[in-house]
């Protein structure tokens, strides 16, 4: 399951601001991608929209924005190129690192699979990089433009027709597109590499995908699209390029995760705004992402948890983990526990079950209820003991007898 994708923008190589959608995952984050379209297409073409979704059920964050000039975002289109493409993906992982964190997987759809290629080794945290229907050059998208080649050279700018739109192109873009070495960089990658295409691309011929395969050094991959459009237009070809770029993928975070020292992780949990809306938040703890946010009737986008549901969600995690611990001590057949937490502020006189201590307080209070589910061959004083047993939780303690919190500046620099 996933979220709604939040709308973001930021600012693009030639100051403009670019659309963006990002795709987070409604649990935990493993990962980020970013995800690079195709020439003059946007980041809500099927192909975008399906691998993004699937990448996210996975635990994979994905980001997905419009070039300058394309789709929503700002810009004139005719004064890009290719080298602005590339610039323009450097912001969307600066972008990334800033606000969430910095992505691990690069995927790119035609022209953005050349651009992807060509800007990976530039992304230091970039663990893996995914083509689909890529040119070995960048280049080949020239032939696309027909008979206007010529007076773009001569006139210095032509309108070319793409797919029933009009673009104006100018002799810059030509030039800056026969000047990149795409397979070059290909060859120096130094990241695992999936290579996708279609056999039967018209587009982009097949020979593109064996082209860089060859340059490609190992880890390499390559997996065919079988029927499939240069577009992936048919939403299984897209649900399919999906779900094994999520399976390969994993397989290469997962391996990198398990091999990272535990000092590098920061002391603490840590929680900076993302500048995104209202509230949302990225919670960094070790090497785990998480989101946090409130409802959109308090004026959230509902991307993550809210502080009491954290709070909620670590009085039950540890309920859990005490009920645990003391059930395999004592050698107790209990398959399964769980809790589920309830939270509300009620009148300190009208709590039902509070000690007298708590109602003595007066006036609105915290009150947690826990519903505890345990299975297994138990009889009902040992039940009715673990329910006690549950009162020893630590996080139940701090709760109850509250703790001391220390607030100051953090050192600047």
């Amino acid at each position: 399951m996933a979220n709604r994708p939040l709308r973001l923008e930021f600012d693009g190589a030639h100051g403009a601001k670019l659309a963006a959608r990002l795709d987070l995952p409604a649990g935990k984050i493993r990962a980020f991608a970013l995800f690079a379209h195709c020439f003059t297409c946007s980041k809500d073409i099927p192909a975008a929209r399906h691998i993004a979704g699937a990448l996210s059920a996975e635990g994979i964050a994905v980001l997905r924005f419009d070039f300058t000039g394309l789709g929503g975002s700002g810009g004139d289109f005719s004064s890009t190129g290719f080298s602005s493409n590339v610039d323009d993906l450097k912001l969307a992982a600066d972008f990334l690192r800033t606000n969430y964190e910095a992505p691990q997987l690069l995927i790119g759809h035609s022209l953005g699979g050349a651009a992807v290629l060509a800007v990976a080794a530039d992304i230091p945290e970039v663990r893996a990089v995914v083509t689909i229907g890529a040119p070995s050059d960048a280049d080949h998208v020239i032939h696309n433009f027909k008979g206007s080649v010529e007076e773009i050279r001569e006139k210095g700018s032509g309108s070319v027709d793409l797919a029933g739109r009009s673009f104006t192109i100018r002799r810059e873009f030509l030039e800056d597109l026969e000047a990149q070495t795409v397979k070059e960089r290909t060859a120096g990658l130094g990241k695992a590499l999936l290579v996708m295409h279609a056999p039967l691309d018209d587009t982009v011929g097949i020979q593109n995908a064996t082209d860089i395969f060859v340059a490609a050094k190992h880890p390499k991959s390559f997996v065919s699209l079988d029927k499939a459009d240069h577009l992936l237009t048919r939403s299984e070809d897209a649900a399919y390029a999906a779900r094994v770029i999520a399976g390969w993928a994993s397989g290469y975070l997962d391996r990198e995760e398990r091999s990272q020292p535990a000092e590098a992780a920061k002391e603490g949990v840590d929680v900076v705004e993302t500048g995104q809306g209202k509230f949302q938040a990225m919670v960094a703890s070790g090497q785990h992402r998480m989101i946090a946010d409130e409802p959109v009737s308090y004026g959230g986008f509902d991307s993550g948890p809210s502080p009491y549901d954290f709070l909620s969600a670590a009085l039950g995690a540890c309920t859990v983990m005490t009920l645990r611990m003391y059930a395999d001590r004592k050698g107790l057949k209990v398959d399964r526990i769980g809790t589920q937490v309830l939270h509300n502020k009620v009148h300190a006189a009208d709590c039902e079950d509070c000690s007298e201590e708590i109602k003595e307080k007066g006036g609105k209070i915290d009150r947690f209820e826990r519903l505890i589910t345990l299975e297994g061959e138990l009889d009902d004083a040992t039940r009715q003991r673990m329910l006690e047993i549950a009162d020893k939780c630590p996080v139940h303690r701090t709760l109850e007898h509250g703790a001391a919190v220390v607030t100051r500046e953090a050192a600047s620099g």
